[in-house]
């Protein structure tokens, strides 16, 4: 069965504060999917470094995600297809191991800022939420 997949980005603006993205990651968000553990690890470390949260709000703003969407564990098996896909379509290592977890979890939707709109890798579509409102 199809599904979303979440980059990073899409939760961050969530956490914002800036009212049309946050709207715009709201609405995405809303239609459930999935995230990987590496998603939570990403949002925990910018949430603290660049958003200012507290310990408690990055442990809520996480439990509250978990409650939301399913979350994927980072295998060594995502690990690999992610180094070949960054290879393959010359993508940063870690935006790579984000469509790895999407293609592994069976998604077909990945919403994200980072990769370029429509972009179509394998049977994943990138699909970027906020390009209405930039």
């Amino acid at each position: 069965m199809p599904g979303n997949f979440y980059d990073t980005n899409i939760l961050l603006y969530l956490a914002s504060g800036e009212a049309g993205k946050a709207d715009a990651a709201e609405r995405a968000v809303g239609l459930g999917g999935t995230i990987s553990v590496q998603v939570l690890n990403e949002f925990a470390h910018v949430a603290r470094r660049k958003l200012g949260f507290s310990w408690d709000e990055v442990h809520s703003f996480l439990a509250v995600l978990r409650s939301l969407l399913k979350v994927a564990p980072v295998t060594l098996e995502i690990h690999d297809k992610g180094l070949e896909l960054a290879e393959r379509f010359n993508l940063q290592t870690y935006d790579a191991m984000i469509v790895a977890a999407a293609l592994s979890a069976g998604c077909d939707t990945l919403f994200s800022e980072d990769l370029q709109d429509g972009m179509r890798i394998e049977s994943l579509s990138i699909v970027n939420p906020l390009r209405n409102i930039l």
